[in-house]
């Protein structure tokens, strides 16, 4: 089965693009990082993937532009590298219907709440002030709602009295981790089957 070629699109420190980048340099992940694509040039995970030989481009959104024309952008910038996977490893603009057109079913997202609960900002904040019991991660498609599309594997994490957004946040992110790494290698092994909003995994 021939490789897939992955692009990460990072905000921030991208831990998560640190672990799926471990699984891959592990060979538990049959893909390669051809690039990492951020919207800040500051982002500490530019400086990790650069340290690994990853090519890094930054896209700045100009003032005023449309959200279509920026990830048209993108989107020019990424022809003819022959993406198969977009990761989006704590990116934080929303996607613009042209892109998730162009690379439908094929961007993943991960979301630290048990989907479709708490969607959108601070949802370890939102499961919190909910008073729920549990709550964990969800990596799903990506489609043109926040949060929406069909989910393809979740963690449990408890939640604890004496809880905070932090230690909520850091126990999910461990998680996080883990299940990333692990969707990403499903993917590139053509095990995810998607039948509307229902997704199967081969094999399991």
């Amino acid at each position: 089965m021939k490789p897939k070629n992955i692009a990460v699109f990072i905000s921030g420190r991208g831990s998560n693009f640190l672990a799926i980048l471990d699984a891959v340099k592990e060979g538990a992940i049959n893909g390669k990082i051809d690039v990492v694509v951020s919207d800040n040039p500051n982002a500490q995970g530019l400086r990790f993937a650069a340290e690994h030989g990853i090519e890094c481009a930054v896209f700045k959104k100009k003032k005023d532009e449309q959200r279509a024309n920026y990830f048209t952008r993108i989107s020019d910038f990424l022809h003819g590298r022959n993406i198969d996977l977009i990761v989006l490893a704590g990116f934080m603009k929303m996607l613009s219907s042209n892109i998730i057109q162009e690379y439908k079913n094929r961007i993943l997202n991960i979301h630290p709440a048990l989907l479709p609960s708490f969607p959108g900002e601070h949802a370890q904040k939102q499961a919190l002030d909910y008073g729920v019991k549990f709550s964990g991660c969800t990596v799903h498609f990506i489609d043109e709602g926040v949060d929406t599309g069909p989910i393809i594997l979740q963690e449990v994490v408890p939640v604890h009295e004496t809880d905070t957004e932090e230690t909520l946040a850091a126990r999910i992110l461990e998680r996080e981790h883990i299940i990333f790494p692990r969707v990403v290698k499903l993917f590139c092994e053509d095990r995810i089957v998607l039948n509307g909003r229902h997704v199967y995994i081969k094999n399991e």
